[in-house]
């Protein structure tokens, strides 16, 4: 019976996906961001959906598991500040300058912003490494989420092959429309089911107060922020949702929206979507110690959902793993077709085609390199095997050392293409250092200070950024008119 409820979701999913095909309009702009026609509450239902994955239901529990409450804060409480403060200075005048131009990607708008096709091609070839673990969650979260809701009946590589294949269908066949319509589903089931699943779970452990009270006499030191989490380390993660700034997907989704004002209901409604999930992700991650008290590495990735296949019925277990589910694939579809929109404006029309490529062959590009790169996804979900939670972490980081290019390119008119190589060049070098020293470090910090690698990667970006363009020629007026016109947004 659970398999039949995770079936008939899946289905669902693909109908509501494959149903927007009929409102396609055979072009790469209504392909890519349909045509900047989406609405304030579907935006906010993409953005949001787009932005929490695996990494929200599975990650949070299982680092919860693992370091206690406090996770709660590291995260969630940030990012209900963080996130809307950036959507509401930095969305709606990109997505002014993007209409006004044309943009259908972001590599477009710094390209023209910087003067610099050089600039566009690195930027394209770090955005599309650092968006490669993201999919990761995605792919990893989905096998194992219909492995242990089944009880094993699916291998954890037929899950993600299955999860792979539906999200591939849906997002090739419809498009930002498909991906945006499917998002709003499926947001509305994890941020639904998820308040459900905490809930019911939480009644068969007999009841809040006495679960917390329960693991609260055995395990301390999880209900109270403790030693597992450093100040330093709690503070520096505010830094980790700047992210969101530039991720290709929520700038894709940014340019879809039908006006400035759009962006209104996202900035005020953000933070009560955010409590939604992560709280009971949290709250369930701690309590999973009274059924399953020793869960290791990356096994702990798995809390929620043994949690849901011990005391839920086959149906609502179905019901449940939906929503775990729709978390996964939310973000999967606009991850990949962000990459796809890419590879087709940014490499193969602007490098190859140009002006000679039709819309049907955009859309044929897209739709091929989408497919190819789940593929590649699903292919090296094989031989990754860390907790979702760290692999998150890391690819936010390098998203966050990022963002000062962004701020720089909207507010400053004095930066340049060499401040932005600069900074790029600084975030990616010392990304790699902090990777190959701390992937294998759980809770690892710099020099064991408590200071989390954003941080640093932030700060020196924007170091990086700002000494390089004073030391360097100012933009052209020419350029500097057409991104910030006298008339503003």
């Amino acid at each position: 019976m659970t398999l039949a409820v995770l079936f008939t979701y899946l289905a669902a999913v693909l109908a509501i996906g494959l149903l927007s095909h009929r409102l396609f309009r055979g072009t790469g702009e209504d392909y890519f961001v349909a045509t900047r026609t989406i609405g304030p509450f579907v935006l906010l239902m993409s953005l949001f959906g787009t932005h929490m994955t695996a990494f929200s239901l599975l990650g949070a529990s299982g680092e919860a598991y693992r370091v206690g409450i406090g996770v709660f804060g590291l995260m969630a409480s940030s990012s209900a500040v963080v996130v809307p403060a950036v959507i509401f200075f930095v969305a709606p005048r990109l997505w002014a300058v993007g209409k006004r131009e044309g943009f259908l990607t972001q590599v477009q708008y710094f390209r023209a912003r910087f003067e610099s096709d050089v600039l566009g091609l690195v930027l394209f070839v770090v955005l599309v490494a650092l968006v490669v673990p993201y999919l990761l969650i995605g792919v990893l979260g989905g096998g194992l989420t219909l492995s242990q809701i089944t009880g094993g009946e699916i291998p954890k590589w037929v899950g993600s092959l299955l999860i792979t294949i539906v999200v591939t269908i849906y997002v090739t066949y419809g498009g930002l429309r498909g991906t945006a319509w499917a998002n709003t589903f499926q947001t509305l089931v994890f941020m639904v089911l998820g308040a459900v699943t905490g809930v019911y779970v939480v009644s068969r452990l007999g009841g809040l107060g006495e679960a917390l009270a329960a693991v609260a006499a055995e395990r301390p030191e999880l209900m109270v922020r403790g030693e597992a989490i450093e100040p330093l380390s709690l503070l520096t993660y505010t830094l980790i949702p700047l992210s969101v700034g530039m991720f290709p997907h929520i700038f894709m989704h940014w340019l879809s929206a039908r006006r400035a004002e759009s962006f209104k209901l996202a900035v005020v409604a953000y933070p009560l979507c955010l409590a939604v999930v992560w709280l009971p992700s949290v709250l369930l991650g701690v309590l999973g110690h009274r059924s399953f008290p020793d869960l290791e590495g990356p096994a702990t990735n798995a809390v929620l959902i043994r949690l849901i296949h011990e005391h839920a019925p086959e149906v609502l277990a179905g019901l449940l793993g939906a929503g775990v589910l729709a978390a996964v694939m939310s973000s999967l579809d606009s991850q990949v077709l962000a990459l796809g929109n890419m590879f087709t404006q940014d490499i193969v029309r602007h490098y190859g085609f140009h002006d000679e490529m039709d819309e049907r062959r955009q859309v044929r590009v897209g739709r091929l390199f989408v497919a190819a790169v789940l593929l590649l996804t699903y292919l090296l979900s094989f031989v990754t095997g860390p907790r979702i939670f760290s692999l998150a972490v890391w690819s936010f980081t390098g998203f966050a050392g990022l963002f000062p290019i962004v701020v720089a390119a909207i507010f400053w008119r004095r930066a340049t293409r060499f401040g932005t190589f600069a900074a790029i060049g600084v975030t990616a070098a010392l990304w790699v250092y902090f990777f190959a020293a701390g992937w294998k470090v759980p809770g690892y910090t710099v020099a064991g200070t408590g200071v989390m690698p954003v941080a640093v990667l932030v700060a020196a970006s924007t170091l990086a950024l700002v000494l390089g363009s004073l030391a360097t020629r100012p933009p052209a007026p020419a350029t500097i008119e057409r991104f910030f016109p006298p008339s503003g947004l």
